[in-house]
């Protein structure tokens, strides 16, 4: 589990299937086999030395994520996954990705605030509320608009600097993960007709 807070921005050295990251602080405490987000995707670390891990990324995982799409160089959120004890400061997070949306836009805002809109597919668009949390490449933010399937946050100064926000450009695809609380009220409802 992750809280969607982003821990460190790392960098794409080998593209997936075989996804290699260059980067440093989260790789405190962590050992192979270990879980980390990258851009909200929950991944084992199958290889890890001073420099950063290795993963393996399944076709599924492909097929669902914009990482199939990265490129060397490429700049990555990161997460460890969240300790018991630890205090969630964003909102629950599997890393089990829903699917991929489109950045439409990325607009400055006074006081160096920025608002995000992003078009998400139909078939998440039920499970999004004002207010309510979403992850976005991993990054656990607060459903500040909703209007015909564009989703839009605002993105405060810190989060715009320690993610790969400030990469976002119109037409970018961004992994989504909509919040697991709608997904299982929604199966309890339709099991009771």
């Amino acid at each position: 589990m992750f809280t969607g807070i982003v821990e460190e921005v790392g960098a794409v050295q080998s593209p997936a299937p075989r996804l290699r990251v260059k980067c440093s602080q989260v790789l405190n405490g962590t050992r192979e086999g270990a879980s980390i987000a990258v851009n909200g995707v929950c991944l084992t670390a199958t290889a890890i030395d001073p420099d950063g891990f290795s993963s393996d990324v399944s076709p599924e995982t492909l097929a669902r994520t914009n990482l199939g799409a990265l490129r060397e160089g490429a700049p990555v959120n990161l997460e460890r996954p969240a300790a018991v004890g630890d205090r969630l400061n964003g909102h629950i997070v599997q890393g089990h990705v829903d699917g991929v949306a489109e950045v439409a836009s990325l607009d400055s805002l006074p006081d160096g605030n920025w608002w995000l809109k992003v078009r998400v597919p139909r078939e998440m668009n039920r499970y999004l509320v004002h207010k309510g949390s979403v992850t976005v490449d991993g990054v656990s933010l607060t459903v500040a608009a909703l209007e015909d399937r564009v989703l839009s946050v605002a993105i405060i100064p810190h989060t715009y600097r320690n993610t790969i926000v400030h990469t976002y450009r119109p037409g970018a695809r961004v992994n989504i993960e909509v919040d697991v609380v709608a997904k299982y009220v929604e199966k309890l409802l339709a099991e009771r007709g």
